[in-house]
């Protein structure tokens, strides 16, 4: 298999930790707050639970997408239709021959950062610019996506 599930696992759980530094009233949090007009009472209101439970599922599901974007390898693996037992000798050869280039860190790491900056980051600025949301909420929600995309992209693509 051309990636690693625990490492898309990890990745996905990556989120939660990044976003606790992120959003940390020492970090951004307090901007983040100021921005949105969220308060401390406000945020204690919500279904933490629930809340928790949606950032997890949509989490994994990102996780689970990103190692078409950040390993190279994916595409053979696609071209065979994903069932490894229909995969012609000339696809084992290819893997063998091909199969840990580009897989380290930093290479996932930069995909990771390119797909932050080139899907993430113009996504949520059509979005917060339609719900007239500011600049500076911009460049902190796409930031986080950005440093959170690099390190799912490092996790996912290195560990093999």
């Amino acid at each position: 298999m051309p990636f690693n599930p625990i490492a898309v696992l990890v990745a996905a759980l990556a989120t939660l930790l990044v976003g606790f530094v992120w959003y940390n009233p020492k970090v951004f949090g307090t901007i983040w707050m100021n921005e949105t007009g969220m308060t401390e009472e406000k945020a204690k209101q919500g279904n933490m639970l629930k809340i928790f439970g949606f950032t997890i599922l949509f989490s994994l599901m990102i996780s689970l997408a990103v190692p078409g974007l950040v390993i190279h390898q994916m595409g053979a693996f696609g071209m065979i239709g994903g069932d490894l037992n229909k995969a012609l000798p000339s696809y084992t050869a290819f893997i063998a021959d091909y199969g840990d280039a580009f897989r380290t860190y930093k290479h996932g790491a930069l995909h990771g950062f390119m797909s932050g900056l080139f899907i993430a980051f113009p996504i949520l600025g059509v979005n917060a610019m339609f719900d007239q949301k500011s600049w500076k909420l911009l460049f902190v929600t796409a930031g986080y996506w950005i440093v959170t995309l690099t390190i799912m992209g490092a996790i996912i693509c290195g560990w093999k």
